[in-house]
């Protein structure tokens, strides 16, 4: 009985087998009409990866078919295709007697098969790319044969990006996986680095913070891309961005963590990286699950970005929704790990609209819920411009409207105390806006900033109730303390409004530029003001003529910052509104 060979390229139906491995006959429809016979559904033992990621015009690329030492692989087809395409490209050179070289399509030597009588568990070929053509990202695909019923159809390499130099090996990768995602001793060293925005939009989906950034290009650059294979049945992933721990992508029904199908990029506590697959359930750490039928798995850590590559056949499934022809919402996110788990992200992103990954397109980033657009406006104007009002009334204007009262009290201590209320209730409405909105801790140094705000907001005004008299011997307590806590409650919300602001800014960071500007405008207004009373209290008159002036400065240049104020945070909120 002649032995079944698969003929297979990108594409998922049966070809026809010959023992001597000539299968010219079925490089047009790769199909192989053999009786009774199926491929198989579960990850190839067998694998087939490349020693680099890119190649120039007229480069020659090393092609590596291998199996487990125990299983040898009795059959098979190579051919390298530009993805998205079913013709082959380039041509092959091979070890003599080790394979044979097949013409499919008209081009010679464009495909590579066994000999009679194969049993191997390697084999290595050499592929040229075509030196007068413009070739797009490439890859290699192959079918192979175990024994007379078992075989495998659409087993491929990692994407092969086109550049116009000349394709450099890989190195500096750290490890590498095998089908079902563990480490095989003595495997070679393969890498992930080399993924890149080319084809985004035109045979795969990308997402990427920064928006459109291309990570062979820039370190700083967090990606993920989805690539529908041939047949529809398998999705090619890449993900990459810098190295904290992990990064992982995953597909879910709304713009919130809950209820996702994801898959993550993580360095192990063997020192590896590797991919794992899970599914998170409310706002609890993702359970892991089976990695399942996922196969072709490169990963590296080369300086400092972590990279996994990997194709499966997995049906993306959340709840009430599953299926590659679905349209998800896209998370991605990242953090720290802890002895090789993962830990609670620091970083995270979402697509603005469902996507269908069957539609190559770029995917842009989510809007900000209108109630985290809430939470920072209220705090912008507490801190930058309530509460800053009310400090610089008790510090400069005490005796603005020296002698007149309101509900028996100093003028200036009504204005001083109203405002700082605002300012009080402002914060406290935020921070319950944004726990009601997450329903969760988030990462990073911004929620820790926003309680210390918060803690010592409702510290201030409780420890102004409780002050002594005025002419208390220990009243300077109250004084210095009040202001010291006052000083720090504005450092520590400055810093939580930059962080904030971090999150939701666009790529050219205009909001931070802006809130930079805010920050040094009262900066400046403080060092004018303190100047001035210093040079006002220093020069010869009498203590009336020192205090009209004191009065006339202070109030002229804190209308003055009054009017900058005002600028900047009307520009502020309406770059907020806008994201």
């Amino acid at each position: 009985m002649a032995l079944p060979v698969l003929l297979l390229l990108c594409t998922a139906p049966l070809v026809r087998g010959h023992g001597s491995g000539v299968v010219i006959d079925s490089c047009e429809d790769m199909e192989l009409h053999h009786s009774g016979l199926s491929p198989q559904t579960a990850p190839s033992p067998f694998t087939v990866t490349t020693e680099q990621r890119r190649y120039g015009l007229g480069d020659d690329v090393i092609v590596e078919l291998q199996g487990p030492a125990s299983t040898p692989f009795t059959g098979f087809l190579l051919e390298a295709r530009e993805l998205g395409s079913k013709s082959p490209v380039g041509s092959f050179a091979i070890p003599e007697g080790a394979a044979q070289l097949l013409t499919c399509s008209q081009r010679a030597n464009s495909a590579v098969s066994h000999t009679s009588g194969f049993n191997s568990s390697y084999v290595q070929v050499t592929w040229r790319s075509e030196p007068s053509r413009h070739i797009k990202a490439v890859h290699f695909c192959a079918s192979f044969v175990q024994n007379s019923t078992t075989f495998w159809i659409n087993v491929t390499s990692p994407v092969l990006t086109f550049t116009n130099g000349r394709a450099a090996t890989s190195a500096g990768a750290l490890t590498t996986s095998t089908d079902n995602g563990s480490l095989q001793p003595g495997s070679l060293v393969k890498s992930a680095g080399s993924i890149s925005s080319a084809d985004c939009g035109v045979t795969k989906v990308c997402f990427s913070q920064p928006s459109n950034c291309d990570p062979a290009v820039s370190s700083n650059c967090y990606f993920m891309s989805a690539m529908m294979l041939a047949g529809g049945e398998a999705v090619h992933f890449e993900m990459t961005g810098p190295y904290e721990g992990y990064i992982a992508f995953g597909f879910s029904d709304d713009q919130r963590m809950g209820n996702d199908d994801i898959y993550v990029c993580v360095m192990k506590s063997n020192g590896q990286v590797e991919v794992e697959h899970m599914y998170s359930t409310g706002r609890s750490k993702p359970q892991v699950l089976p990695l399942g039928n996922v196969y072709n798995i490169t990963t590296s850590l080369q300086n400092s970005v972590i990279s996994c590559v990997f194709t499966t056949t997995n049906t993306i499934s959340i709840e009430g929704t599953s299926g590659f022809n679905q349209s998800y919402y896209l998370l991605f996110s990242y953090g720290p790990t802890n002895n090789g788990s993962i830990t609670f992200h620091v970083g995270t992103f979402t697509s603005n609209k469902r996507i269908n990954i069957n539609n190559p397109l770029v995917v842009g980033k989510g809007d900000v819920p209108d109630i985290i657009k809430a939470h920072g406006s209220l705090m912008l104007i507490a801190w930058m411009t309530t509460g800053s009002l009310g400090m610089m009334v008790a510090r400069y204007l005490k005796k603005m409207a020296k002698g007149k009262k309101m509900c028996d009290k100093d003028l200036w201590f009504v204005v001083h105390v109203g405002v700082m209320c605002l300012t009080v209730a402002a914060t406290i409405t935020a921070f319950i806006l944004v726990f009601v909105h997450t329903q969760d801790w988030s990462g990073g140094a911004h929620p820790v900033l926003g309680c210390l705000v918060m803690i010592l907001s409702l510290i201030q005004p409780i420890g102004a109730l409780l002050r002594c008299g005025p002419q208390h011997h220990l009243r300077y307590l109250f004084n210095w303390t009040h202001f010291l806590n006052a000083v720090v409650i504005k450092s520590i919300a400055v810093a939580a409004i930059f962080t904030g602001l971090d999150r939701i800014d666009s790529d050219d960071g205009w909001l931070m530029k802006v809130m930079g500007g805010f920050f040094a405008w009262e900066v400046l207004f403080i060092i004018i003001l303190e100047v001035h009373d210093w040079i006002v209290k220093h020069r010869d008159g009498t203590a009336d003529q020192m205090e009209s002036a004191l009065v006339k400065g202070d109030s002229c240049l804190i209308a003055v910052y009054l009017l900058g104020n005002l600028c900047f945070l009307v520009a502020l909120l309406v770059g907020i509104g806008e994201k």
